[in-house]
Order: structure tokens, then sequence, then C-alpha cells
């Protein structure tokens, strides 16, 4: 190729084309457990999570619920993929390179909130949530009537999959009133794929009728496969679902090629890359069951 502002310009654009088209192509997991917040500055504070309102009869004057009685803010980050292209391989017509690098570039724009929400499932057992507890935590706090559980020790099995149903079902808000949570969506390791696929799947097991089939659907992440006993089941049916994805700037090509540049007058390297602005965060822990997968559970005795 001949170097001059015309072909490289070209060359930037069609870069900008293919990245556009993989980075859409790519069908990310995050959307399935997160609610995307787009964000319009450097924080946003959920102030208004832990607060359910309620219907009440109207006698007198309009009571005003009071929704600011938490603190939770998500604060934006900054994150980029920058990588560098030798000025001899554009000369040389080696744009096969070029091409597999910018696919790569997008690629992980695409898949970077993936990693971002699944390290948050994973780090829910220390990492505090709007009410300070942890997000999966046996000690959250129910208004002025006591604490509940979302939190488990088991491995997955139909009875401990059972459990975790019962257990989400049974979560009340601060006015101990039922939420009505309903377990859609089973996250598993790779290592623990067949199993989610008996519960969910299998029309029997051990012989008897299989009282959870069809009852949520299987998720596998590969970010579970290095704590792979790990396993969540979440209610996504909600208007916001357990995890947020807060999106302030979506990523976008970028780069330096002009001959002008340092980058390329001291080092014969074009640069090309992405960036992009945003973070992730927890929503509502009564959405969200965690195991750590630590013990067996006991079978009961009849």
């Amino acid at each position: 190729m001949i170097i001059n502002r015309e072909n490289l310009r070209s060359l930037y654009m069609s870069g900008n084309t293919l990245f556009n088209k993989v980075f859409f192509e790519v069908k990310p997991m995050y959307q399935k457990v997160a609610t995307v917040i787009p964000s319009n500055s450097k924080s946003e504070n959920y102030k208004w999570l832990g607060k359910t309102p309620r219907m009440k009869e109207w006698i007198g004057e309009r009571a005003i619920q009071n929704l600011t009685s938490h603190s939770y803010t998500i604060k934006n980050k900054d994150f980029e993929l920058t990588i560098s292209i030798e000025r001899n391989d554009i000369e040389d017509d080696h744009l096969g390179t070029f091409k597999h690098l910018v696919q790569a570039i997008a690629l992980s724009a695409a898949e970077h909130p993936d990693e971002l929400i699944f390290e948050l499932l994973i780090n829910g057992f220390e990492n505090p949530c709007y009410d300070n507890a942890a997000f999966f935590s046996d000690m959250h706090p129910m208004g002025t009537k006591g604490i509940q559980s979302n939190k488990g020790i088991y491995k997955l099995s139909p009875s401990a999959y059972g459990d975790a149903r019962g257990a989400m079902r049974s979560i009340k808000d601060d006015h101990g009133k039922p939420l009505k949570i309903n377990p859609d969506l089973l996250v598993v390791s790779p290592q623990n794929e067949s199993m989610g696929k008996l519960i969910l799947n299998a029309k029997e097991i051990n012989g008897s009728a299989n009282i959870y089939k069809d009852t949520a659907e299987l998720l596998v992440i590969p970010e579970l496969s290095s704590t792979p006993e790990l396993w969540f089941l979440l209610d996504t049916s909600k208007a916001i679902r357990p995890l947020i994805y807060q999106e302030r700037k979506k990523p976008e090509f970028v780069a330096k090629y002009e001959e002008e540049n340092d980058n390329i007058f001291f080092e014969k390297e074009y640069l090309y890359g992405t960036d992009s602005r945003g973070n992730a965060g927890y929503g509502l822990w009564q959405l969200a069951f965690g195991s750590t997968g630590e013990e067996e559970r006991p079978a009961v005795e009849l």
C-alpha cells in the first residue's frame, strides 16, 4: 500500500466499519442478568434501591413515601484497549493482520460488560450492596422486622435448587409483605452444566417426576470456570434486574495514523484501539440467590 493520507484514512474507515460490524454481531450475556442504566455524569446514586412503594387506602392527605433511605453510588470508570501495527506491515499490504486485530478489539469491547457483571456475582459473597451487607448474605435487614438471607452453602443439586427457590419466593419487603419473587434464571459454571440441565430439563430424576422441569432458564458462563462450585438463581422478570450495568460512553473505534504523530515518526507504528466509560454494580439482592457450593446438602429423612 502506498502510504499517504488518503489511503491511511481509507484504512481507518474500513477498520471502523469492521469494528462496528463485529461489535454489534456479538451477543454478550450481561443483559440477561443486569439492567442497563444510561449515565450522564461521573457517578450515579441509586438511593431508591431497597424501597418498595405500596398502595394504601387514601384517608385524609396523601402519605408521601420516602425513597431515600439508602445511598449506593456507582462511579464511572475509563476503559481502553490499544494495539500497534508496524508501518512496514501496512506498507507491505499485510492487511490480514490489521483485520484480525480490529476484530479482536471489537470482540473484547463487546464482551467487556460480561467481565464486569459476572465478576460482581463471583465476588458477591464479600462485596457490599446498598444495605451495607454483602450482596449474598444471611444478614440482610428487613426494616425493623428481622433479617433475611439470599445465601446458600450447598452444591448444586435438585434439592439445593428447590431450597433456593423456596428461600427466594419467601423474601419480604421492609413492611413484611411478600415481594412475589419469581426465580427464572439458573447461572452455573461449565463444570455444572450437566447438573443444571438435569434439574431443568429431565422428565424424571432418580425414578421420580422432576417437579423443577422448565422452572427456569439455564445460563452457563465461562467466567465461573475458575470457581466451578458457585451457582446462582436469579429473578430477571422485574423492571430492575439483580445487577446494574451503568453506561456512560459506548465503545468506539479510535486511531492515531497521521504521519506527523509521534508514534509513527519515532516508532514506525500506527495505533488503533477503543475506549469506553461506565461501570457495574449491585441492584436488588432480593432478586438473587448465591451458593458457595461448599457442602453437600444432607438427605432429608422421611
